[in-house]
């Protein structure tokens, strides 16, 4: 008489598997799929434990053809209208690609409310990790022992009150010798149309222009700086305010390319020349009629390096050991004079 086989087990997921075997839940993906870059032992393993489990290969193989969240990370940014958060994800899909793993991306438009919902419905998909760009200084929330175990990396910003993996831009130091430049040629009514000091971008870059200023002597006139929230509209309302002043500012720095770009709109109205220097750079700032300087970075570097960072955390086990990762991504100005004009 046959044996009966024991009922399938219900209920069992692809995270138990990995605990089973003392691996990632990516690496028991990867190992399913025949990804090249799984050690033949790590992949007899895994195919082991799943038909031990009572499963069929193929049945679990469809999970995440068909969308597993296990076969995702997500990536959470404040404004995909701006250039540099679209560049961001290009990164992050570059690293995710390789690794076979798709990206659900989501916005929070700056909200923190937003951004806490997001989060958890992500986390209760149960995807793999997350890339984060926070709307506030507020990370409680993203602490990874709160959103199911699943990896978190930070973008633009380090943690506070959290110890998770961070990339961030080289913000004061770029910010301080775009300002340093503008002195060097003769200014000294310098405006600042910064972001809110809640952001991590916005203290450290207003900290790179006050720096700036001090250490040549200048003082930094409150008539003449700005800090709101990176828009289009309100960086043309600062603009139009400090130009309107008895004494206007020679020079600005803007400290995004929405405030670039406000800027512009204004500046190339009047009719007085005004030095303008930029934190991001932008498209077709080598066509434009005003002198230009732009504090430059690759935004997709920021993107990359973050899905490095959050691959290391998914795939190697042993990686709880090691401490907070940090990746600062260097800058550099560049100038785009005023074209010859026939």
């Amino acid at each position: 008489m046959t044996k009966p086989k024991p009922d399938r087990p219900s209920g069992v997921t692809m995270r138990d598997v990995a605990a089973r075997l003392g691996v990632s839940a990516m690496t028991v993906s990867r190992a399913i799929r025949g990804d090249s870059g799984i050690a033949e032992p790590t992949r007899l393993r895994v195919l082991a434990e799943v038909e031990a489990l009572g499963y069929r290969r193929n049945d679990l193989a469809r999970q995440f053809r068909t969308g597993s969240a296990h076969e995702l990370v997500g990536l959470v940014v404040t404004n995909l209208a701006n250039p540099f958060y679209s560049q961001l994800a290009v990164g992050v899909e570059e690293v995710a690609t390789r690794h076979g793993v798709g990206v659900l991306v989501a916005s929070t438009n700056g909200e923190l409310d937003r951004e806490r919902e997001l989060v958890m419905d992500m986390a209760g998909r149960r995807i793999a990790g997350l890339i984060v760009v926070p709307a506030s200084n507020d990370h409680g929330h993203l602490d990874p022992a709160g959103l199911e175990g699943a990896p978190v990396v930070l973008a633009a910003t380090p943690p506070r009150g959290i110890d998770v993996d961070c990339v961030f831009v080289d913000d004061f130091n770029g910010t301080y010798e775009a300002c340093r430049q503008l002195i060097g040629r003769g200014h000294e009514r310098i405006g600042f149309l910064g972001l809110p000091a809640s952001l991590w971008t916005g203290s450290e870059r207003y900290r790179g222009y006050a720096a700036a200023m001090e250490d040549a002597g200048l003082a930094v006139d409150e008539q003449y700086v700005s800090r709101h929230r990176g828009d289009i509209s309100l960086a043309e309302e600062a603009t139009r305010r400090m130009l309107a002043l008895p004494a206007p500012p020679t020079a600005l720095i803007t400290a995004n390319n929405r405030n670039t770009v406000g800027a512009l709109r204004i500046l190339r109205h009047s009719p007085n020349p005004v030095a303008l220097a930029g934190f991001d750079d932008i498209e077709l700032a080598d066509l434009l009629q005003l002198p230009l300087s732009v504090v430059a970075y690759d935004a997709a570097d920021v993107g990359r390096e973050a899905a490095r960072l959050l691959f290391g955390r998914i795939e190697d086990t042993g990686v709880t050991k090691v401490g907070r990762q940090q990746v600062i991504i260097p800058t550099r100005v560049i100038d785009y004079p005023r074209p010859e004009r026939g």
